[in-house]
């Protein structure tokens, strides 16, 4: 079944990463409403910055626990496209920020 991993940029600044087997449209909509409750619920509006869809569940659950660790510059690198930067924070070992 396909799926959907998502980032959302809160209201705070922060971001948020998700994953969906439903609609991602409706899923974000979820998110904006308050309704998905969790992390995002106090921290609207967020706005969609960055999504992959996936043939598998199990494959958006391991690119979503990936990204969950990643830092604040990596995060941002992979919104902007810049797979360059993602490539050389990976390596990184220093302190993440978020």
């Amino acid at each position: 079944m396909p799926a959907f991993v998502y980032m959302l940029r809160c209201a705070d600044g922060s971001y948020y990463v998700g994953k969906t087997q439903d609609s991602l449209e409706g899923r974000i909509a979820q998110h904006q409403g308050g309704t998905h409750g969790g992390y995002t619920a106090s921290r609207r509006p967020v706005e969609l910055v960055w999504h992959q869809d996936f043939a598998s569940f199990t494959d958006a659950n391991a690119v979503e626990r990936q990204l969950k660790g990643w830092g604040r510059a990596k995060k941002e690198a992979l919104i902007r496209g810049d797979f360059r930067t993602v490539r050389r924070l990976a390596g990184r070992s220093d302190v993440r920020t978020r």
